[in-house]
């Protein structure tokens, strides 16, 4: 893989990141999960999922685009 896909592959990594903390941000704020954290106390898995691989995503797009070659 060439300077140019990796840089492009780690932009796409870190909007991919973005993009699945946005949504789960979102559906924190859903009635489901409202109701979800009145039984158990905790925000569902589905959101947690979100979270994590938002995470995980944008900590490899943001690695990737600033290591050196």
């Amino acid at each position: 893989m060439d300077a140019q896909q990796s840089k492009i592959l780690s932009i796409v990594l870190v909007v991919l990141g973005l993009g699945l903390i946005f949504w789960g941000y979102q559906l924190s704020g859903s009635a489901a999960n409202e109701v979800v954290k009145a039984v158990q106390g905790s925000s569902s898995d589905a959101v947690m999922y979100r979270y994590i691989g938002g995470a995980i995503s944008l900590a490899a797009g943001a690695f990737m685009f600033l290591k050196k070659k």
